[in-house]
């Protein structure tokens, strides 16, 4: 089972794909899985040894407005609610990172001198998913299909290692 290790003062906060799903509501799925699988790649290289990084400490930015990540970020990290968490759908660095629904799958993490900038790797979110997202008319048969899509997709993600999902590169931030 993959879990997210965080630190918040001296204690170390545990946290799997559920809890972050319970805390977001069956709306956008994989939204949230996208953010876990950031969050497990992006933290150990965040960490500067052992220790998870303090969850207080991080800060992100991202080209993906997706309410299903942003609602990941704020249980696992608190970045939201304590004005950690950048939304900027036109991100200088985003490109070339893959189309969103709105935006694009790029993600920034970064603590202390350490950033972690995560794209999303090709072909694990289909086109099928992008268009249905952007159709502004959709009828009660597309409603069906984008719930099954979310969920394909979640069930993807949360199959493969983070960094066969995101491509993580680290540089001082």
């Amino acid at each position: 089972m993959d879990i997210l290790n965080l630190q918040e003062a001296d204690r170390t906060l545990t946290y799997r794909f559920e809890d972050l799903l319970l805390y977001h509501g069956p709306g956008s799925p994989g939204g949230v899985a996208h953010a876990f699988k950031v969050l497990e790649v992006a933290l150990p290289k965040l960490a500067q040894g052992p220790e998870p990084v303090q969850r207080r400490d991080i800060r992100i930015e991202t080209a993906f407005p997706g309410p299903g990540a942003r609602d990941a970020f704020e249980m696992a990290t608190r970045c939201v609610s304590e004005g950690r968490y950048l939304v900027d759908l036109n991100h200088p660095d985003a490109p070339p990172a893959l189309p969103s629904p709105r935006g694009f799958y790029f993600f920034r993490l970064c603590f202390g001198q350490r950033q972690v900038d995560c794209r999303v790797r090709p072909g694990l979110v289909h086109q099928e998913f992008i268009d249905l997202s952007r159709k502004t008319e959709r009828n009660a048969a597309d409603e069906v299909r984008l719930i099954e899509l979310k969920w394909e997709m979640t069930e993807r993600l949360l199959a493969l290692p983070a960094d066969k999902v995101y491509d993580a590169v680290v540089s001082a931030g």
